[in-house]
């Protein structure tokens, strides 16, 4: 509640207006609804605000949860009426900018914040995730060889055919080179545990030969012996979980054995570079850049010309039939592949079903794959549009003004009704709550912005610590009042301050310093100079972290030095017996540069 106050203290001060009762507002409904009023009920006011803003009035259906004065919701009455008239509910000629940032805020401040959701939600997430299944399913078996499909393959053919070239040579001579993440698998394997695979499937040693990716070299082909090559029905599937997003829902994503995630990357390392390296592309996709994206969004916010399109359960519902009418032209690529794609999923509570989509969020080649189905849907639909087929010279125009970025589309308005549609018709659902196109803002890849102005918000994702021993939120606490800082906003920069300052020291440093502590447009503090290497010292909080325990030797210790890339040695001399993301983040007050 004391950073809601501070954050409704520098909105007074930006937007010249009271915000009394605007506390007095949400710290009464707080009392009576609990902390879903800040992480539930405020964003549904900043959703209704952005389709005001898109369709240019405040229209009865909005801002139902909030008793109105006129045409606008009494909170944030103040910032209302510099965007807004109160009488007709229509979008200002000029609206004030500043009110529109802050109202945004304020009301989506705690949306994202790290907290658990009930089971109920949980199970209800799960049960939308069967259902999305079963929707894929039911588009699959409609369309397996509809016109719909015939067109697809042919815009694949049009669009693809000589950017994935080198790719299919690559995969069909196995010039691959494969790597293990950092995170969980559905087996269970941690760190070097990777390195000692015991599991293979049949199919996809077709592709992925075991003695060319398991082992070293032939002279290890002994190791071979202790691999079980299981049958597809012995497979283990993927395992579904959740993951924090919001209170109002969680994240469903899955959980990849480590032998397909494995072998994903193998090909996920030569696909991203030949599609962003791709001269005929134009920079039309991309998985390593988000700017791109965020400066189209900024364009489009001023001129009107390009829209933004966001998608929901965008990586659940691209249909495995897609992905291989999208591949039919690379047949050594197309069965590398599928050879890699997992086919069944451990749900919690509905058990193991059988998957039609391509791949949940989890897979290494999920974003790839779904951002290159987008484009071709978005080729199509504006085809439709133009009711003639686009010649290569056409395909080329057009890709000058088209970004995807996984499931952000950006795209000339013109098109927006069109690509909409086809989306639609390939089983896509589109997310009419944030995607814009008739109105002055926009937001794609984390940026949002109003006619030209930035008006992204800084998140809570942490509750606030209590005790220093509370590394992560101590951390989240320091970098939010650094980015509250940089957007201006002081009154919550200096709250933030004095609270963490009870708990931690909090020295002035530069963003390149290890150590936790305040960023200044005024530079950095010195305490102290080191006698050593005479560079400015300042006692603070410094990260410290330590990978599991995880030792690894023999074949398994040379097998990850010849996955190793690049010719540097690995930083931690230690990796043969610590491997892997750490269980736990601490923090230690200790003396430090401030460089």
């Amino acid at each position: 509640m004391s950073l809601s106050q501070s954050v409704l203290a520098d909105a007074s001060i930006w937007c010249c207006t009271s915000t009394t009762r605007d506390f007095e507002t949400i710290t009464r409904r707080v009392n009576h609804e609990g902390i879903s009023f800040l992480t539930i009920t405020l964003p549904t006011f900043a959703r209704d605000l952005e389709r005001a803003l898109d369709e240019g009035v405040v229209g009865p259906h909005l801002f139902l949860s909030f008793k109105k004065r006129g045409s606008l919701p009494r909170f944030l009455g103040g910032f209302c009426d510099q965007v807004f008239d109160r009488t007709s509910g229509r979008l200002l000629d000029a609206p004030s900018h500043n009110a529109i940032f802050f109202m945004r805020q304020i009301t989506l401040m705690f949306k994202k914040i790290l907290l658990p959701c009930s089971s109920e939600r949980e199970r209800t997430a799960y049960a939308k995730y069967i259902e999305c299944e079963s929707e894929v399913e039911r588009f699959t078996a409609l369309n397996r060889n509809s016109a719909k499909i015939a067109d697809f393959g042919d815009m694949c053919g049009r669009l693809w055919a000589g950017v994935l070239a080198d790719v299919d040579l690559s995969t069909y001579n196995i010039e691959l080179l494969p790597k293990h993440g950092s995170g969980s698998t559905a087996d269970k394997l941690y760190g070097n545990a990777k390195f000692e695979q015991s599991t293979w499937p049949r199919r996809l040693d077709e592709c992925f030969p075991a003695a060319d990716f398991i082992i070293c070299n032939y002279g290890f082909n002994e190791e071979l012996e202790r691999i079980d090559f299981c049958e597809p029905e012995a497979e283990k599937p993927v395992r579904v979980i959740s993951v924090p997003k919001t209170l109002k829902t969680p994240r469903i994503i899955a959980m990849e054995p480590a032998c397909m995630q494995y072998a994903q990357q193998s090909i996920l390392e030569i696909l991203v570079p030949a599609l962003e390296g791709s001269s005929f592309l134009n920079n039309a996709v991309g998985f390593t850049d988000q700017t791109p994206n965020q400066r189209m969004a900024r364009e489009g916010s001023i001129t009107g010309r390009l829209a933004t399109i966001d998608l929901s359960d965008a990586s659940d519902r691209v249909s495995s039939l897609l992905v291989d009418v999208l591949l039919a032209n690379h047949p050594s690529l197309r069965k590398a592949v599928f050879a890699c794609r997992s086919t069944r999923a451990d749900v919690p509570g509905f058990g193991i079903v059988s998957l039609s989509k391509f791949a949940s969020m989890g897979s290494a080649l999920c974003f790839p794959i779904e951002a290159m189905v987008f484009l071709t849907i978005t080729l199509i639909g504006i085809e439709r549009e133009l009711n003639r087929r686009l010649s290569q010279g056409d395909i080329n125009r057009i890709l000058r003004s088209v970004r995807i970025y996984g499931d952000d589309i950006i795209i000339p308005t013109d098109y927006v009704r069109s690509v909409v549609s086809e989306l639609s018709a390939y089983g896509m659902k589109v997310n009419t709550a944030k995607s814009f196109w008739t109105g002055k803002f926009r937001e794609s890849c984390g940026r949002d912005y109003y006619d030209g102005s930035d008006v992204t918000i800084t998140y809570c994702r942490r509750s606030l610590p209590t005790h220093r021993s509370d590394a992560s939120e101590m951390i989240s606490a320091v970098s939010m009042r650094n980015a509250f800082y940089k957007a201006g906003l002081w009154k919550t920069a200096e709250f933030l301050d004095q609270y963490v300052r009870r708990l931690a020291p909090l020295p002035t440093v530069l963003e390149t310093s290890q150590v936790v502590g305040r960023h200044s447009f005024l530079g950095y503090e010195t305490q102290r100079i080191c006698a050593d290497l005479h560079r400015p010292l300042v006692k603070g909080m410094v990260k410290a972290s330590r990978p599991r325990p995880s030792k690894l030797d023999g074949h398994g210790a040379l097998l990850k030095f010849f996955l190793k890339r690049g010719d540097e040695p690995i930083f931690d001399a230690k990796h043969l017996e610590r491997y892997g993301r750490p269980e736990s983040v601490d923090i230690k007050i200790r003396w430090a540069s401030a460089l």
